[in-house]
């Protein structure tokens, strides 16, 4: 390993730790997310579930938060009801064929969405066709719609009850930022749920 790669490594890391320290510091994005995870547990309290969706490394995250729902997180508790609708493949790419690819998370809303579910749509640039329709949809739908992008919101933080911005520019960094705060928000959840940390 030469030298300008430890450095690329030293630099990256520090990138992201200032991301995090930045989306501490932010009063907006933890009261936001704080609102996101009440928004989660009022769902679950009466019964409701939460869908997830996003493209490329966004869709990994939709998948990945909906498994520490699903699964558990810290605790060991009952499953709570989440659905990473990126994961249906056979569904996604019928409709993408059929239809359009800017429909493919939008149909399996209408399919799956009911009123006072959580739909949590992901896009780092927050401009993603298909995420602001399938979030535009579940509005209309009676679903409490959230959005996980990076600092300028893009289109997406006019159309959504919450907006999650991660102060930051870069996709990587953002995604990491995501899937931080999707962590924050699982624990937060299950807190809730089922009792502090002991």
């Amino acid at each position: 390993m030469n030298d300008s790669s430890i450095h690329l490594i030293q630099t990256r890391l520090a990138e992201s730790a200032g991301v995090k320290e930045a989306m501490r510091r932010d009063d907006e994005f933890t009261s936001t997310l704080a609102s996101i995870a009440v928004a989660v547990v009022d769902a679950y309290r009466t019964g409701n579930k939460v869908l997830l969706f996003g493209n490329g490394g966004s869709a990994a995250d939709a998948q990945h938060i909906a498994a520490e729902l699903v699964g558990r997180f810290y605790k060991d508790r009952r499953p709570l009801a989440a659905v990473a609708l990126n994961t249906n493949t056979s569904s996604m790419s019928a409709v993408a064929n059929d239809y359009s690819f800017a429909e493919v998370f939008e149909r399996e809303v209408k399919a799956l969405g009911h009123p006072g579910d959580v739909a949590i749509g992901i896009s780092t640039s927050g401009n993603s066709e298909n995420v602001i329709r399938a979030l535009d949809t579940a509005r209309a739908q009676g679903l409490v719609t959230v959005a996980f992008t990076g600092s300028s919101g893009g289109r997406l933080k006019e159309g959504v009850d919450y907006c999650l911005r991660v102060p930051s520019d870069d996709t990587a960094r953002i995604q990491e930022g995501h899937i931080t705060a999707g962590h924050i928000m699982c624990e937060l959840v299950e807190n809730a749920l089922f009792g502090e940390a002991a």
